[in-house]
This record gives structure tokens, sequence and C-alpha cells, in this order.
């Protein structure tokens, strides 16, 4: 009786050490980032990327506009400014930065979603306008629209995407805005007798994967993310699962509110994930709209729980890996060693 009740108290034992390493945190410290008199320069700064040839930009979603930095960090300047005309930005909502030293700005004038192309000094190089298409359901938080054209990425030369009202998870585009190919079936929601709702659960972000294919991740709803080859081909799906989710899954709702738009009624989604981005080694990054960040192989098996202390915890509105291996993040513009902790 005492040897059988010490194997289960040590078993106990064993299985409480293992709960308690799969519940660890990461916790990465900034080891840089902007100074305070650059950062103080923002409104509201939404990415904060890095251009291999060493520039920083900054894009500031409140302040319509996009700052270049120095590669010392020590001066910064206004290349993009608010306006409707072409050349300027407003309303925007997405922005990304290519390999070769050129960004994309998305926006909306006149409710007309817009993506601009502009080189290493703010000039526009190339843009085009996106079809006027059926109304779907804007996923936000805060103030901030996180569908649609916000989900703008660089593709190599092309830009991804994410509009699941055209029937596919995400497309791509030509610089000149000519639709390439449409890439992921949309999942299965239980909703799709509501056409609105049906879509806005399928909204996500669209990412490309260095070591090959690409990414899906799913911005509202149950959390799941999606792994496609360089073809388009479904290669797994995986559920985002954590203790730090089970509050937002346990309160998915079974009947969704709505909200009065200028379209009508539209369903009101909540998003689980806030940002993501793969690293050097195929590593997919999900951060949630708790303080946590989730890191994923390129199996799909969850490896880490990170978060970020820099003046306190940060929750991150976008990630970005430096080609120096190093991960830049706002709000605060901070800089973090994503092998530490």
């Amino acid at each position: 009786m005492r040897f059988a009740l010490a194997v289960v108290l040590l078993a106990g034992a064993l299985f409480g050490m293992r709960t308690e390493a799969a519940l660890a945190v990461d916790v990465l410290r900034s080891v840089g980032g902007l100074p305070p008199h650059i950062v103080g320069l923002f409104e509201e700064p939404l990415a904060f990327q890095r251009t291999p040839d060493g520039l920083y930009y900054v894009f500031d979603r409140r302040g319509h506009s996009v700052y270049q930095i120095d590669a010392d960090r020590k001066a910064a300047r206004k290349i993009v400014e608010i306006g409707q005309e072409l050349g300027r930005i407003i309303q925007p909502r997405g922005f990304d930065t290519s390999a070769d030293g050129s960004f994309v700005v998305a926006d909306s004038p006149k409710n007309v979603d817009r993506l601009q192309m502009f080189g290493a000094g703010g000039i526009r190089l190339r843009g085009f306008n996106l079809p006027a298409r059926e109304r779907t359901a804007a996923i936000t938080f805060g103030s901030v629209v996180m569908s649609g054209i916000a989900s703008v990425r660089y593709a190599g030369p092309n830009l991804l995407i994410s509009h699941p009202e055209g029937g596919a998870l995400f497309t791509e585009y030509r610089r000149s805005g000519f639709p390439v190919r449409s890439i992921g079936r949309l999942r299965d929601t239980g909703h799709e007798q509501d056409h609105d709702l049906h879509l806005a659960l399928n909204v996500g972000f669209p990412i490309v994967d260095p070591t090959g294919g690409f990414y899906f991740v799913f911005a509202g709803g149950r959390p799941i993310f999606r792994k496609y080859d360089g073809d388009g081909r479904l290669l797994f799906e995986r559920h985002v699962e954590g203790t730090e989710l089970d509050d937002y899954v346990g309160s998915l709702p079974t009947r969704w509110p709505t909200r009065r738009t200028a379209d009508g009624e539209l369903p009101l989604v909540l998003p689980a994930i806030r940002a993501a981005a793969v690293d050097a080694t195929g590593q997919l990054w999900i951060s949630l709209t708790e303080p946590y960040t989730y890191v994923y192989d390129a199996h799909g098996d969850k490896v880490r729980t990170v978060q970020f202390s820099a003046a306190g915890i940060v929750s991150p509105t976008n990630l970005f890996f430096t080609p120096n291996g190093r991960l830049l993040v706002t709000p605060g513009c901070y800089e973090f060693d994503p092998t530490a902790g």
C-alpha cells in the first residue's frame, strides 16, 4: 500500500513539474529601440520596421503619416503626409516594407480601398484601387481596423491581402493591381446562413514564410492558423490554444451581437489575435489580444509562450523580424532579441 501510494505521489509530482514547464512564460526584455525624443513624434505608431539598407520606418496611423529614421536612430523625418491626393494618405489602415527598400501603405480616401507603393525617400512609385466589394464586417480592436486592406503584406514583389468576400482567404496581387491568384478555402464556421458573420470569421493575416509557403492566421472567432505551400496547397491546420485564451474561447457567443454602420447592421466580431509574423527559421509568432505571444515551430507545434517587457508589459500591435534577426515591436518602437528568455 505504501509503495503504491509512493508511486502515485511520485507520478503526481512529475506530472506537476511537466505542467509547470508547459505553462512557463519567457519574458523578453527590450534590448533597444527608438529613443524617446523620436517616439514622442508619433501619435499612434502601428508598425516599426527596418529595411535591408538599415533605414527604419514607422507607420503612424493616427497621424496619417510615415516616418523614416536613419540607421543610427538619431534623426527622423516625415516622408508621407496626410491627404487624399496621390502620394499622400488618409484613413490609413495597413503598412509593410519590402526587401528592396520600398514600402506600401493601404488607406481609404472617401471609403475607396487604395494601395500606394513608395520608394525609400517617400516618392510614390505606383498604386492602385481595389474594386468596390460587397460589404463585410470589419474586425476592429479599439479604433484600429484589422481586416481587409489592413492585412496587406509583401510577398516578394507582390502583395497579399485578406478579403474573404472574394471567396478565398487571401489574394495575391501584382504591384500593378492585377490579381495573380487566390489561396485558401474559407473555413466552416457554422454560420454560413449569416453571410456577413461567416465572412467576418474568415478574416485574418496572410504571412509569407521565408523558408517557403504561407501562413494564414484567423483574427477572430475560434483561434486557428493554417500553413500552405508555395503553390497554395493546404499543408496543415492547427488550433491556437492556451490558458491565456480560455476566457476568450469560453465567451464566444452562439448568437453574435451587431452594430450599426453606414452599411446597416453588421456583426460585431472581436479579435483573438492582434499581430503575427514569421521569423527566419519558419517559426510563427502569434500575439494575442491579451499580452502574450505564442510561438509555433515549422510543424505547427507550440514551443514557447512569450511576454515582452519594456516600460512595463507590451501588448504588440505589430511584429517585424529584421534582416539581422532582431524583433521590432509596436507600440513603443522597441527592439528585442527573440533568442533570449
